[in-house]
């Protein structure tokens, strides 16, 4: 019997329809911050967005707006997520657009009126957009064969190339005094022009990133272009402002644009000056090695930025050995001197030669900063050294061994780049 009742409970429940399990309907997590003056609910949905909602604001208009201005022209996270100099950096930026913007309405106005034709400001703005093709290809194509010195000396090459357009603008301003050379004028002026933009261009990336401290390169570059989209317009707003009053004789222009010229080059000159550049070049190598020297202690990029010479970096510093790199290998020493010194050193990927005034050092192909690092540390060990033997570079050498482990780790943890060796054009040998 209780056999029986078994098998007919068990029948019964086969008949039972299955009940399908309610679907699962993920959950949003959410909570409210709360500051004084502001209160934002933040919310995380299913496929991980996460939603913001201001709930309550009572903050001063100009808070809001100042706000409103930072989240639109700075990065994500200013200032902690930017090096210093970063603000310094864009102050300058944005005057040094707005000149360039203002300048160029002047010069393509200059340019019509010397081809014949009487256009209107408005006329001459449209027309500075589209006056940048024929020589200008030309100067592009030129200057960018010369990308190597660009990575070695981007702010160098930064401020030429402002100088190189405002030269070519000047160009076309007094384009008005000679009408029958106005081909040639105009056309120099663009190949100047040319130039100027690929070195600019070129330049943009280094620089973007000695201020990228969290990786937030592309938001930094977006940034920037906001800031220079906003004061190129305002530029040219004044730029025709300035021909309808005090541009409207030939004179005017003259001296109105030499001031625009003026600020725009010590624009980027300061901009430059502010960018902390951490990457290692013959420079910025030489001044390292002083301050060590001198100090026991490593300078960061923040701290020689301001240091840099932009106009002629190529210059030797004594109390880093007065080393020069980049010359070639057969002119830098005689192959017997060459041969003596690989025995010296036989496992160094440098080699030093040792002058009156200056010590040639020449890098093998796949040098890196830290081979640069060690090649100057020896010669700055042992210059100046009247009677120079093998005993003295022996002990430069074994006493560049004991301090380079330390130089290497306080150059990582002041934010240098040590991998690689920017030389420009230096010519490096291989074996």
């Amino acid at each position: 019997m209780n056999a029986l009742n078994f098998l007919e409970k068990i029948k019964l429940l086969k008949k039972e329809p299955e009940i399908s399990s309610p679907e699962v309907v993920p959950k949003t997590v959410s909570w409210t911050e709360t500051s004084d003056t502001v209160s934002r609910h933040f919310q995380f949905q299913p496929d991980g967005q996460l939603y913001v909602k201001v709930v309550n604001d009572s903050r001063p208009i100009i808070h809001k707006v100042s706000e409103s201005f930072v989240n639109t022209f700075f990065p994500s996270g200013y200032p902690y997520s930017v090096n210093e100099g970063y603000l310094r950096y864009t102050q300058f930026r944005a005057l040094q657009h707005f000149s360039s913007a203002a300048l160029s309405v002047l010069s393509t106005q200059s340019l019509l009126y010397a081809a014949g034709l009487r256009p209107t400001p408005a006329q001459a703005t449209a027309v500075s957009w589209i006056l940048k093709d024929g020589m200008q290809h030309m100067g592009k194509l030129i200057c960018s064969s010369l990308g190597a010195r660009m990575d070695s000396e981007p702010k160098r090459w930064r401020v030429f190339a402002d100088v190189l357009y405002d030269l070519g603008t000047s160009l076309e301003v007094l384009s008005p005094l000679c009408p029958q050379l106005f081909l040639e004028m105009a056309g120099l002026g663009n190949f100047a022009k040319g130039m100027a933009t690929v070195a600019a261009r070129a330049t943009r990336l280094p620089i973007y990133s000695s201020f990228a401290k969290e990786g937030n390169l592309s938001d930094l570059y977006a940034k920037g272009e906001a800031i220079s989209t906003v004061f190129n317009v305002v530029g040219l707003g004044a730029g025709i402002q300035l021909l309808s009053t005090v541009c409207t004789s030939m004179q005017g222009k003259m001296i109105v644009g030499s001031l625009l010229s003026v600020v725009h080059v010590y624009s980027t000159y300061e901009e430059m000056r502010a960018a902390p550049i951490n990457t290692l070049n013959p420079q910025r190598t030489a001044m390292i090695i002083e301050d060590f020297l001198k100090t026991g202690k490593v300078s960061s990029p923040a701290d020689l930025r301001y240091r840099e010479d932009l106009l002629f970096p190529g210059r030797v510093i004594k109390e880093a050995g007065n080393v020069k790199v980049g010359r070639q290998l057969h002119k830098a020493m005689k192959p017997s001197r060459f041969k003596q010194l690989k025995e010296i050193f036989p496992d160094e990927k440098f080699i030093l030669n040792f002058g009156n005034k200056s010590t040639d050092m020449v890098l093998e192909q796949n040098a890196s900063g830290e081979d640069a690092l060690r090649g100057w540390l020896v010669a700055a060990y042992v210059f100046p050294a009247v009677n120079l033997d093998v005993e003295m570079l022996e002990e430069a050498y074994e006493k560049m061994n004991t301090v380079m482990p330390m130089l290497q780790s306080e150059l990582q943890s002041k934010g240098w780049h040590t991998d690689r060796f920017l030389d420009g054009t230096g010519s490096r040998y291989g074996l």
